[in-house]
């Protein structure tokens, strides 16, 4: 290949790459934004604040248990068709969602484009594997990841600013309106994409709920339930302990999103070396980011410090959380690659539930605690999922050889 053609190439593949993150971002935006806009959702539909809550909680079901549905369904689908059709359906949806602005129909269409939103994401890994080199693979996951955290960092202040200026509705038609550009250069960018694994869907479930993909799987659950213990309520940490408020919560938190982002994608490059060393050594950087919090809460800018260690650590492990579940299922890739969104947001579930009783029994401070206990928990069994390798068969991305923790591993 000259030189050239390889240039022109990259382009190509970075251009499909940026697709895909603009895909996710679109999507993380839509998922989030209507936190930033609860009151007017629930003023507009006649629904009492908590009520209109249930419009986070149907997203993170659909996410959480129809992605991966929705996924054994169309396995054996074309990726190309199905990844375009996926993101079109949800467009579609969130249009009607805004104009029917009904609350019943808000929540369904809430779950059901959680689970074109898991399917989507797993479509996204698929093909960003497919376009890239083995050595590669941990920056394409970062590519679909990272459009997630950029929605967190900066899609949803835009959108919730949007919102406040103009409506809710104005702000979800702003997301419809990108998801729409996005999809159509997807469908003149996106190369064709070949299955992740077997095409049968008896045999990808086989492979996807294999015990060492659930140990890591179950390591997600821990990863993520700590640190959401702690971040769900951190606005009365840093109101009461830390004593600080209003807008300067804001700029805290905007710190915490934009170092989500910086873990995001250099975390990818960490997968490509080594993802079982990268998900010890983030988690172990985790704890410590959290024990600095505890220790300095008095203090603002220490506590902005610990604040973006912890987001770039938390985050820093994502692709190499993807990329171990995904080598590890073998030919249940296409599958599995949609299970990591599922733990994690089982994660969030448990990590939000005891972070709020401790809040409620031991005050301000107690969720640290507890973000601080369970991510310790999940240290040692980071090590030890380290241990697990593919299946000898396996047809997903195989690790770099100094990913090897044990000196002879076997499968597990």
């Amino acid at each position: 290949m000259s030189p050239q053609t390889a240039s022109a190439s990259r382009r190509r593949t970075n251009l499909a790459l940026l697709l895909l993150f603009l895909g996710t971002f679109t999507m993380g935006s839509a998922e989030l934004v209507v936190v930033g806009v609860l009151q007017p959702v629930a003023t507009d539909l006649g629904v009492s604040t908590s009520t209109a809550g249930y419009l986070v909680t149907a997203y993170a079901l659909g996410l959480s248990l129809g992605g991966p549905i929705l996924t054994a369904l169309t396995i054996k689908l074309a990726r190309r068709p199905l990844l375009w059709a996926t993101l079109a359906g949800w467009l579609l949806l969130n249009l009607v969602a805004v104009v029917t602005a009904d609350f019943a129909t808000f929540v369904v269409v809430r779950a059901v484009t959680g689970a074109l939103q898991g399917l989507f994401v797993g479509l996204a890994f698929t093909a960003g594997i497919s376009m890239v080199p083995a050595e590669r693979i941990g920056r394409a996951f970062s590519a679909v990841i990272g459009g997630f955290a950029v929605s967190t960092a900066l899609g949803v202040p835009i959108g919730t600013l949007i919102g406040e200026v103009s409506s809710w509705e104005g702000a979800y038609l702003a997301i419809i309106g990108l998801g729409v550009l996005v999809l159509a250069a997807m469908t003149l960018a996106i190369p064709p994409v070949p299955s992740g694994g077997a095409g049968n869907a008896w045999t990808q479930a086989r492979h996807a709920f294999a015990p060492r993909v659930l140990a890591l799987l179950g390591l997600c659950v821990l990863l993520f339930a700590g640190p959401y213990a702690t971040l769900t309520y951190i606005t009365p940490f840093l109101d009461q302990v830390t004593g600080i408020s209003g807008a300067l919560i804001s700029a805290f938190l905007l710190a915490y999103g934009a170092a989500t982002a910086i873990g995001a994608f250099g975390g990818g490059r960490f997968a490509d070396r080594n993802a079982a060393r990268t998900i010890l050594v983030t988690n172990v950087v985790l704890v410590a980011a959290l024990v600095l919090l505890y220790f300095v809460a008095e203090v603002p800018l220490l506590v902005a410090l610990a604040l973006v260690v912890w987001g770039v650590a938390g985050f820093g492990m994502v692709p190499s959380l993807q990329y171990r579940i995904v080598a590890l299922s073998g030919p249940g890739a296409d599958l599995a690659a949609t299970l990591p969104a599922s733990a994690i947001n089982a994660g969030i579930a448990l990590g939000s539930l005891i972070g709020g009783w401790a809040l409620a029994t031991h005050g301000a401070s107690a969720p640290v605690i507890v973000g601080i206990v369970v991510s310790a928990i999940a240290a040692p069994a980071s090590w030890a999922t380290g241990l697990l390798r593919p299946p000898v068969t396996a047809q997903a991305p195989a690790q770099p050889s100094d990913d090897s923790l044990d000196p002879s591993p076997t499968a597990a």
